[in-house]
């Protein structure tokens, strides 16, 4: 039948209000709520007919108020389960060389009076391989040698009077243990002279066989030294000594630039006194099996001449190597016969 257009108006309002008035109004939404993006294609339509208008209209229906909006809701729960993004490892550093995992080097230097060239002779020292000590004994000087060593980066002990050289050595390598750590091995010794200067740290080569366990110690085999006024007698005395006693003929027994391991320090101790140490030492180490090798080095130091001073020098260098060899020859006399007394 035919309707005017204002009845069907009409007919269409009355049927949108019995509708609502039928369903459950909507709850009250938070003021600061987002209002939805209507330019979303997936935005439900302005008259609440789309398919996801009935779960909307219960899921509004039971909200708090006074809760959190919906987004931020959402937005917290993300950050807290959400799985934390895998981080790429980090390469590790290796461990630093320490003297617990490794073998290291302190470097002895005996000295009286050596102020003009023990700065050199420390700042040379310090920059061989291995070596993380570097240790000068002042041995009574009346000059600034402790103060210049230790500016120059050397650790310093002094002993109040002259003492010898080796009673010098002694205390360093007392000192030097006195530094090592318990839990890791026990440096390498390495004796110079405090007159090298610069060519101190051509005692290198003195390190790696030692240090790679090929022998016990090392002796420093030297160039002809400009200048120098002896003849060979000691160093002959000190060869056919070394020679008779143990069988090995070095070629420079007065050497005193020497590697050696803490256990050959030890074997060697107590060393012979004055100028008879390394011809004592020598004889010692090797009557007791270990293992000396020469080996040669770039060095230069002050020799002596052949003036009054240096037959002086030369005079007591041959008193005390030729007592630190009578002493060893009694000595192996009283063990041989110790042995036989024992055996009858």
């Amino acid at each position: 039948m035919g309707l005017w257009p204002g009845t069907m108006v009409w007919c269409v309002a009355t049927s949108r209000r019995s509708r609502s008035a039928k369903e459950p109004a909507p709850a009250p939404q938070p003021a600061d709520a987002e209002a939805p993006d209507t330019a979303s294609p997936d935005a439900a339509p302005p008259d609440g007919t789309g398919p996801d208008a009935a779960t909307a209209a219960t899921s509004d229906a039971v909200a708090d108020p006074l809760a959190d909006p919906p987004t931020a809701e959402v937005t917290a729960e993300v950050a807290v389960k959400r799985p934390a993004t895998p981080r790429r490892p980090r390469a590790r550093r290796p461990n630093p060389v320490t003297p617990t995992n490794e073998q290291r080097v302190a470097v002895v230097i005996p000295a009286k009076d050596e102020s003009r060239r023990i700065a050199a002779t420390v700042r040379a020292a310090r920059a061989i391989p291995h070596v993380d000590l570097v240790l000068v004994v002042d041995d009574g000087s009346e000059d600034a040698t402790q103060h210049v060593a230790r500016e120059a980066g050397a650790v310093v002990v002094r002993h109040s009077h002259n003492r010898g050289k080796a009673a010098a050595m002694e205390t360093g390598a007392a000192v030097v243990a006195m530094r090592d750590v318990e839990d890791g091995p026990p440096r390498l010794l390495l004796f110079i002279d405090g007159d090298l200067a610069e060519s101190a740290v051509n005692t290198a080569p003195l390190v790696p066989p030692v240090y790679d366990g090929e022998v016990d110690a090392t002796i420093a085999l030297l160039p002809p030294q400009p200048g120098a006024g002896g003849r060979g007698i000691v160093v002959g005395l000190a060869r056919r000594s070394v020679q008779s006693i143990t069988g090995w003929t070095p070629t420079q027994p007065l050497s005193g630039m020497r590697c050696l391991t803490r256990a050959a320090f030890e074997a060697a101790t107590p060393l012979a006194r004055g100028w008879g140490v390394e011809t004592g030492m020598t004889i010692d180490l090797l009557t007791q099996g270990f293992r000396i090798r020469e080996v040669p080095c770039d060095l230069r130091h002050r020799p002596s001449g052949s003036d009054w001073r240096g037959q002086v020098h030369r005079a007591a260098q041959y008193r005390d190597v030729l007592l630190a060899v009578n002493a060893r020859r009694v000595r192996r006399a009283v063990s041989r016969v110790r042995r036989r007394v024992a055996e009858d």
